[in-house]
């Protein structure tokens, strides 16, 4: 049946298209199959009473349904199946959102590097490249502040013993990433970044090489999929870098570099 149904160009799609909803997931089948050489007819939904009374004719729960020949599809993320491509889990293991992250403010530092001095290769672009990072996370924990500090007391000590500090935390990194990159305030930011890198490398080091725990990382927010492990260990020990860094410029121990 499914060399039927695959051989048959002709695709049906059933959608909500209302004034005030348009239905995404059936925009993104629609393109599916155009993309996939399918003639689509395409159908709107144009009231609640209709959809109700489409689900109840095809015993479905959700729009948009795609019908290929006689057959029906399902919705898109069937469609997709049906055409052998890949279906994300929500709740798949991934390191996609710390690799993208990374990678970004890597380059928004050498962008802002070549900006001010022509070379996107500096010492200073490394430094933006951590305090960028910094404010990055820190901004994606503040978004749900309350989940973030939530999945933060599975792991981190200081936490555990004081609840307050899964709050305060994304603002101490937030804050001292700002100064990192003002390179001003150092006797804030140095202590501050030297403090939470610290205690978060020792939390994470326990938690996952000692006590072999299996859990999620809050560093990019307490609704994410990243594993606990290698890059919440590299967030904390960047920090702690960066913190012990700006200290020995402060003190004069290696010169601060000029733009």
């Amino acid at each position: 049946m499914l060399d039927t149904v695959q051989n048959t160009k002709k695709a049906v799609i059933h959608r909500m298209g209302m004034p005030g909803h348009t239905c995404p997931y059936g925009l993104k089948a629609k393109h599916l199959l155009e993309r996939a050489g399918y003639d689509v007819e395409d159908r709107h939904l144009t009231t609640r009473e209709e959809t109700d009374a489409f689900k109840r004719e095809h015993g479905v729960a959700t729009t948009p349904q795609i019908f290929i020949g006689t057959d029906r599809i399902g919705g898109h993320d069937n469609l997709r199946r049906f055409l052998g491509k890949k279906v994300a889990d929500p709740k798949a293991i991934t390191y996609r959102p710390v690799a993208v992250l990374f990678s970004m403010t890597a380059l928004t530092a050498m962008a802002a590097s070549y900006a001010v001095s022509g070379d996107a290769f500096t010492l200073r672009a490394a430094e933006w490249f951590i305090a960028f990072s910094m404010v990055v996370l820190s901004l994606l924990k503040l978004q749900n502040v309350e989940s973030f500090a939530t999945m933060f007391l599975n792991y981190d000590l200081l936490a555990k013993r004081w609840v307050p500090y899964g709050y305060i935390y994304p603002y101490a990194e937030g804050l001292a990433g700002i100064l990192m990159v003002a390179g001003a305030l150092d006797w804030i930011s140095v202590p501050v970044a030297l403090f939470i890198g610290t205690i978060g490398a020792v939390s994470v080091f326990k938690a996952v090489y000692i006590d072999r725990r299996e859990l999620k990382c809050a560093c990019v927010g307490g609704s994410s999929n990243v594993p606990l492990g290698f890059i919440s260990l590299t967030e904390n020990l960047m920090m702690i870098a960066m913190a012990a860094w700006m200290a020995a410029v402060s003190l004069g121990f290696v010169g601060r570099h000029a733009m």
